[in-house]
């Protein structure tokens, strides 16, 4: 896994809407610096980075950079019942 993806994946989860402006843009720095396409075992460990809320618009591009993937499997497995929003979300675009 690439030192750019390890770093924001070891920061954790996006914060909410109510984080501080500094911290977000801290996150959405360390997610510009992930040169795309992602591979599938990136492309799954920032499946797990996202937080309560769409963070200003930060899990979209998430979102968006999960979906470079190369390979043919979804970057999570089959939603159950408590899935969360993002998880819901990353199942349905991958066409699954």
């Amino acid at each position: 896994m690439r030192p750019e993806v390890q770093a924001f994946v070891a920061d954790g989860a996006l914060p909410d809407w109510q984080a501080d402006e500094e911290e977000i843009e801290r996150r959405v720095r360390q997610l510009e610096a992930i040169p795309s396409p992602v591979t599938a075992e990136e492309a799954h460990a920032l499946a797990g980075c996202f937080g309560p809320d769409d963070c200003y618009g930060v899990a979209w591009s998430l979102v968006h950079l999960i979906e470079t993937a190369q390979g043919s499997l979804p970057p999570i497995s089959l939603p159950g019942p408590d899935a969360d929003e993002w998880q819901r979300t990353l199942w349905g675009r991958w066409g699954s």
